[in-house]
């Protein structure tokens, strides 16, 4: 559903389409071009982003920030059809809101609407500076992670740079999320080899410029080519390892558990598994098809109702598991996933995460909570034994609470 507003309901706006549930924009000065709205007009913010072919501007509307771009006429119609149809295909893209014809001081054109990606680090800002240095290795991988995902998905992007992705922390990791899609396109079903190698290629000499743009403003940087071709290596070992077939012989049927279970590791939640005849072998062909990057996701959110990336989801389902086999073994028997995370949820989650807030630790919840464990698994490390939740949650907000005025950083460790 949508709410669609015509015939100039304010000063230059002649049509919008907007999703309910977000405000309808009509309080803005469409009358000038976007790149003429002065930094103090009514509502406009200004917050990180990358580098733009089109005007961005951000606007605050209290329960939410929105990103304003300005195309030509039509094509903020356009883009948001196809944002709305990767984020039905379960995508890490940005929410697409709104879609507008505008007719400014300038000529007519379109606005696309989308919701700013909250915590969200364009991948300049992983560069100026140190605090947020330990996420520069994870910057590119992620990159790659998205472009799998993306061609699994059969979405052709056309244009994948770091300049037209955002990055989430992701449990001491990032999640990269496309956010221009302008000259994407889709398809049922993974895409065309040839698509791939198209991507790939623009991939890598984007990547490649972007690295000498940085550099070159005397930012010390990997060396732009090898880090490209890098990235380019690390999708081809990703893709390798998704669509891999393997050959199974009838005495080996835990293998498929196995190959689901590799997959889930990864994050991938497995649609279909084939078995097909192989005649040269007088064995099976074992074929997995994957539906999405959301396998801890979904589990964490089943188990609890919480959001959170996969990272950060898959390190607290392990959490609920060894709690599961800490409460089995205080009551000796057999507790179920489901009980184990009732009780860490009111526990364990909620209760540190309002501690840790409480102290004045900075940050979304949940990753939070994963900087957590990691302080309890360095911690342990360092005793050589299990420090236990509760002595780890102590010793981290006496670290970095209020008091100590911790750290923007979350690499927060012993």
């Amino acid at each position: 559903m949508q709410c669609v507003m015509t015939a100039r309901d304010a000063a230059g706006l002649l049509a919008a389409a907007v999703r309910p549930g977000h405000p309808d924009f009509l309080d803005l000065p469409w009358a000038a071009a976007l790149d003429r709205w002065p930094p103090t007009a009514p509502r406009v913010v200004d917050l990180p982003r990358g580098e733009a072919r089109h005007p961005v501007v951000f606007v605050d509307y209290d329960t939410a920030v929105y990103a304003l771009k300005a195309l030509a006429p039509g094509a903020a119609r356009a883009e948001y059809e196809l944002l709305r149809e990767m984020e039905r295909r379960r995508l890490p893209v940005v929410t697409p809101i709104g879609a507008l014809d505008v007719a400014t001081d300038e000529g007519p054109g379109s606005v696309l609407i989308t919701r700013f990606l909250d915590h969200s680090l364009p991948y300049h800002a992983l560069f100026v500076g140190g605090r947020l240095v330990r996420y520069r290795q994870h910057l590119l991988d992620a990159l790659a992670g998205l472009l799998v995902q993306l061609h699994l998905a059969g979405v052709f992007w056309g244009d994948c740079s770091l300049s037209n992705t955002l990055f989430l922390r992701d449990a001491g990791r990032l999640r990269a999320y496309l956010v221009d899609a302008e000259t994407s396109r889709t398809t049922d079903g993974p895409i065309a080899d040839t698509q791939r190698d198209h991507d790939l290629d623009v991939m890598e000499e984007n990547v490649a410029g972007a690295l000498l743009d940085l550099s070159a403003a005397g930012i010390a940087v990997p060396s732009p080519a090898e880090t490209a071709a890098a990235v380019r290596r690390t999708y081809d070992e990703l893709w390798s390892e998704v669509r891999a077939e393997r050959i199974l012989t009838s005495d080996e049927p835990y293998r498929i558990e196995e190959r689901v279970r590799a997959l889930n590791a990864l994050g991938f939640t497995v649609d279909e598994i084939q078995l097909v005849p192989d005649d040269l072998h007088a064995s099976l062909r074992l074929q997995v098809t994957v539906a999405d990057r959301n396998f801890h996701r979904d589990m964490l959110h089943s188990l609890t109702g919480l959001e959170a990336q996969e990272n950060q989801a898959r390190q607290m389902v392990n959490d609920v598991r060894h709690l599961r086999v800490a409460l089995g073994n205080e009551q000796g028997r057999s507790v179920s996933l489901s009980s184990a995370a009732f009780v860490w949820l009111r526990d364990r989650f909620e209760a540190a995460t309002k501690r840790m807030l409480d102290a004045g630790l900075e940050g979304e919840a949940a990753e939070l909570y994963c900087e957590l464990l990691e302080h309890k698994w360095f911690m342990s490390e360092k005793e050589r034994a299990d420090v236990g939740f509760a002595a780890a949650l102590d010793d981290f907000v006496a670290r970095f609470g209020r008091a100590t005025r911790a750290p923007t950083d979350p690499a927060r460790s012993p």
